[in-house]
């Protein structure tokens, strides 16, 4: 089993959402997270005056996948959340040991 992390804009969310339910992947956290990559933040106006944002608002997608579902999920994320622009995001896997479900105590792919 792995976990997939992706970090895009708040906007695409729905769109990643709607692309993994049709892999069948159902189960997902979502976090608000703010950050910055190479973009290092942007500048807006605001009633004349000018201000440094440092930090870009994003969204945080986690979700736990078999490991034959890993690619197909992170290449649907990845079409779902790109749109060309700087600032698209990340998404990453890393490997997870156990997982329990909290109601009735299942573990391991049972547990998704």
């Amino acid at each position: 089993m792995k976990l997939i992390t992706a970090i895009v804009k708040p906007y695409r969310l729905d769109a990643v959402k709607t692309a993994l339910q049709e892999l069948g992947i159902h189960g997902l956290t979502v976090t608000e997270a703010s950050g910055y990559g190479r973009q290092r933040g942007h500048t807006e106006v605001y009633r004349g005056a000018e201000y440094q944002i440092d930090l870009v608002p994003k969204v945080r997608i986690e979700t736990v996948v078999e490991d034959a579902d890993v690619e197909p999920a992170i290449e649907a994320i990845v079409k779902a959340a790109q749109t060309g622009k700087i600032g698209d995001g990340k998404v990453w896997a890393v490997p997870v040991e156990t997982v329990v479900r909290v109601r009735t105590g299942e573990r391991g792919p049972d547990a998704l």
